[in-house]
């Protein structure tokens, strides 16, 4: 038996305007079963899916896990599409609750394997820790949204400069040349799902496009210095895609959540993405992809009004990057405040009760597997 597929995602991430979720689009709204867990910090939810997850694979199954912005290394969600089954951590900053309880919806309450007197024992720590971090992710919000702020700036000197008739005259010939490639649609209402592709996390800006390019044949990748333009080509061609009967994958940007820096179209095999700035893509790392159109828009920039700006733009680059820094670095001094939070936690949690109770979740989610023969 081969292994399954996995893809890597963000479902929610630390943007401008504070925690932005996505945690509707983990999975399709007719699905078989979602599994909510909840639970305070160092529980187990993480490792719980992350097991299913795996042994899912290996069955043969395609998985995808849901990682979280504010953990690298922790997952919030995992997905197996053939079946129709999700898990999700419904805890804060992301609160899930049943839809549809029972026939959909069921939730895993976590907590119920604690010692209650150890956890009381803990009480005010936890309360402590808990304010503090509560109160970095605050800072660091106002550290995005002064970034956003600047971003505006920056943007403005940028489309100043730009033909925009010529970057209107792009964005036509990449739609155009899509839909021409495009299947006869019949759907009066095509899936349109949207994530993270990247995130700030505590070790940087963090991105996930190797697994979610890798059924991707053709890349039209758009860039430039004026990213507000090329946000909005992708974002442009996502929507016309979608009022065109095509299915969509949209990737939101992590900064600016209601712009577009990746769209996929998944019965093409073809997707539009942006030059994102702050992180290390090459298409050539993807094997799937075997065409790359580029476009590059600085060829539309008037060199002339960028060096009435040149001061400004320095400017408004340097304290842009500076401000994202300060970000990534409260969002790391949560984690490490939020990990302090997990340690009061483990000695209190019966862990082989915790096992028995995903061997039993395992046993269901196998069930599935049949039903969907």
């Amino acid at each position: 038996m081969s292994k399954g597929k996995l893809t890597n995602l963000f479902p929610g991430g630390n943007t401008s305007k504070g925690f932005y979720s996505f945690y509707d689009h983990i999975i399709d709204h007719n699905a078989t079963r979602v599994f909510i867990l909840k639970g305070g910090p160092g529980v187990g939810k993480s490792t719980f899916m992350r097991k299913i997850g795996v042994m899912m694979l290996e069955q043969g199954y395609d998985v995808e896990f849901h990682y979280c912005s504010s953990d690298n290394n922790s997952l919030d969600g995992i997905c197996i599409p053939a079946i129709g089954v999700a898990m999700i951590d419904g805890t804060a900053p992301h609160v899930v609750d049943p839809k549809n309880p029972g026939a959909v919806d069921e939730i895993i309450n976590l907590g119920e394997f604690w010692d209650e007197d150890k956890i009381h024992a803990i009480k005010e720590a936890v309360l402590q820790s808990s304010t503090r971090v509560g109160r970095l992710f605050k800072i660091a919000y106002n550290q995005l949204a002064e970034a956003k702020v600047i971003k505006n700036e920056l943007d403005s000197y940028l489309e100043e400069a730009a033909n925009h008739a010529r970057v209107n005259e792009t964005a036509g010939k990449i739609i155009k040349s899509i839909l021409d490639d495009a299947p006869v649609q019949h759907e009066k209402e095509p899936k349109s799902r949207h994530l993270f592709a990247t995130a700030f996390t505590p070790e940087g800006q963090w991105h996930h496009l190797d697994t979610i390019l890798q059924e991707v044949r053709k890349l039209y990748l758009v860039t430039g210095k004026a990213t507000g333009l090329t946000s909005r080509i992708v974002g442009a061609t996502a929507n016309v895609a979608h009022e065109n009967g095509l299915e969509t994958r949209v990737f939101h940007c992590p900064l600016e959540p209601d712009n577009v820096d990746l769209v996929i179209i998944p019965q093409q095999g073809y997707a539009v993405m942006k030059d994102i700035p702050g992180i290390e893509f090459k298409p050539q790392d993807v094997p799937s992809i075997k065409k790359v159109k580029l476009y590059n828009l600085d060829q539309y920039l008037d060199e002339k009004v960028l060096g009435v700006y040149d001061n400004e733009i320095n400017s408004a680059r340097k304290r842009l990057k500076a401000a994202i820094s300060r970000a990534i670095n409260y969002i790391g001094q949560a984690k490490a405040e939020h990990d302090l939070v997990e340690s009061y936690y483990v000695p209190a949690m019966n862990f082989e009760a915790i096992n028995t109770k995903r061997d039993e979740i395992i046993a269901r989610v196998m069930k599935y597997t049949k039903s969907t023969w």
